[in-house]
């Protein structure tokens, strides 16, 4: 993104946190609508009214799979256990990572039992199998903690080191991408790592976002494009691009 655009994106955050001021509905309703976009990414079919209704009157959606709907349930507690810990203004660690990874699949996820030993999803174990998507395979479960003990460092020498908005923002895309290429859970690693990328952006008082669903074949294809050129830039691009268009959604309906 050039620079006359992230500084139009930056004014926009400055406009949308103006608008927000004491609309408490408002929150709750982007917290649900997060939800409903990430869980939708990774198959709940779900409508947004009906994550609405799920989660602000407990009234379950008729004739979808109950898996879907644990699915919802579990990213709303995360999400909001995230943003918790967020405010909390602390480096963010492994354990808090692992608790949030145990969070999003609680009801959906379960004990892996592997040739080399038994982990569990829910408690967010790390891996003891390997994974892939689709063409993709992730790193060897053997180095998983090694790469995470990394991944952290580095997140939080960044999280310290940004000043600007663009370097705040892309501290956030960072870890995001980061996390999912590495994979370190079972299940519920895209979840978790657009989860992560929140909780950065709170720690820098912006405002959280959702990659929209309808641009899931799109977002996919920046994260193999950043992978395949080690170049972070269209990753970063396309998600400069989401927020914009968060933030333009916003604004107008407040």
């Amino acid at each position: 993104m050039k620079t006359t655009e992230i500084n139009k994106l930056e004014k926009m955050v400055a406009d949308y946190q103006q608008a927000m001021r004491g609309q408490v509905d408002m929150k709750k309703f982007t917290y649900y609508a997060i939800t409903h976009h990430s869980t939708s990414i990774e198959g709940s079919t779900l409508t947004e009214g009906q994550v609405y209704n799920l989660l602000d009157q407990d009234i379950p959606a008729k004739n979808k799979p109950f898996s879907e709907q644990q699915m919802v349930i579990d990213h709303h507690k995360a999400l909001v256990y995230t943003l918790n810990k967020a405010s909390e203004n602390k480096p963010l660690t492994e354990p808090v990572i692992q608790e949030i990874g145990g969070m999003v699949v609680k009801n959906t996820g379960g004990i892996y039992n592997t040739a080399i030993g038994t982990f569990d999803g829910t408690r967010g174990d790390y891996r003891l199998i390997n994974v892939h998507a689709g063409a993709r395979t992730f790193p060897n479960y053997s180095k998983v903690p090694d790469l995470m003990k990394s991944f952290v460092e580095t997140v939080n020498r960044q999280i310290t080191a940004a000043k600007t908005f663009q370097q705040k923002c892309e501290a956030a895309f960072y870890a995001h991408f980061q996390f999912v290429s590495i994979h370190p859970f079972a299940d519920g690693n895209g979840r978790t790592s657009r989860l992560i990328m929140n909780y950065i952006l709170s720690c820098f008082d912006l405002p959280i976002f959702y990659v929209y669903k309808s641009s899931r074949v799109s977002y996919i294809q920046a994260l193999e494009r950043a992978r395949d050129t080690d170049n972070l830039q269209p990753f970063y691009s396309f998600m400069f691009g989401q927020y914009k268009k968060f933030l333009e959604k916003e604004i107008k309906a407040v």
